[in-house]
């Protein structure tokens, strides 16, 4: 696999070219790799058949959000409260689907994970719950479920984490199917989304998911040698002063024990360009 510092796919971010922006349903068979699991530390690893960490969780602590990617992936929390439905694309271990249903009783918590393997692993290996009146999992592929007019305008956070065994980069990334997210958020709503910041297809997914949603995306600097988070924005202009959202950090931090305070540093530092307000 060929990796190219972000700081020169950044400038080609927006050169690339866009062949694909009315492009159909995505041609291609699934082909499901063997799921696997590795133990260390007191910490339970799922892989899809290679040494490609696709998710964690600590033994001890089953319900925390362990690693560092997946915790920025709740950062919605700095700007939404009491979502009526969250929908995560692409199960994992289920660490994110299990954190949200336990932290907002009311809410509607739904997953979308093609791999009926997975599902199961997710269940008997990571402790995620069975279905119930607030938390489904359906298997099923993440593009027929934004496609699905049905679901347009029904969710308040999509979250998407969409990576198969070799993790090259998300296995749906075309404009049509960017297009298609933003469409089954609410407004105001929210996507937060893992991208592959020190691999090719990084300036390809930035700029078609700018472009979906209009420029309105912020990112988290890269972690775990290659994860970047993205948020995207969906109804009114945002326009909010960065101490307010260190504020809300804080609540948001008691309340969780997740590093919120953290978040608001890291996204000031990549996108508050030195100012007082944040406009997205």
């Amino acid at each position: 696999m060929t990796l190219i510092k972000r700081k020169s796919i950044e400038a080609e971010a927006f050169v690339a070219d866009d062949r694909a922006a009315r492009s159909p349903r995505p041609a291609y068979k699934p082909r499901f790799a063997p799921v696997t699991f590795s133990e260390i530390g007191g910490v339970r690893y799922l892989h899809f058949g290679t040494e490609w960490v696709q998710g964690a969780m600590r033994l001890s602590k089953p319900d925390r959000i362990e690693l560092e990617y997946a915790q920025q992936m709740m950062a919605w929390l700095l700007f939404l409260r009491a979502p009526k439905h969250v929908v995560q694309l692409g199960l994992g271990m289920g660490s994110i689907t299990k954190f949200t249903a336990k932290q907002f009783p009311r809410t509607q918590v739904t997953a979308v994970e093609l791999n009926p393997a997975v599902v199961v692993a997710a269940r008997t290996m990571f402790d995620l719950p069975s279905d119930s009146r607030r938390l489904k999992v359906l298997e099923a592929d993440a593009w027929d479920f934004v496609t699905d007019t049905a679901n347009h305008g029904t969710v308040d956070v999509l979250q998407v984490d969409l990576y198969d065994a070799t993790a090259r980069g998300p296995v749906h990334d075309t404009p049509a199917f960017y297009k298609a997210c933003r469409a089954v958020l609410r407004e105001p709503g929210m996507l937060t989304m893992n991208l592959f910041g020190d691999h090719d297809s990084y300036p390809k997914n930035i700029r078609r998911l700018r472009q979906a949603f209009d420029n309105r995306v912020i990112e988290f600097p890269e972690v775990h040698d290659g994860n970047v988070i993205v948020l995207a924005f969906n109804g009114p202009l945002l326009s909010v002063e960065w101490k307010d959202v260190e504020a809300r950090a804080k609540v948001v931090e008691a309340a969780t024990g997740l590093p919120a305070k953290r978040w608001v540093k890291q996204l000031r530092e990549t996108n508050g360009d030195g100012g007082p307000v944040l406009t997205v």
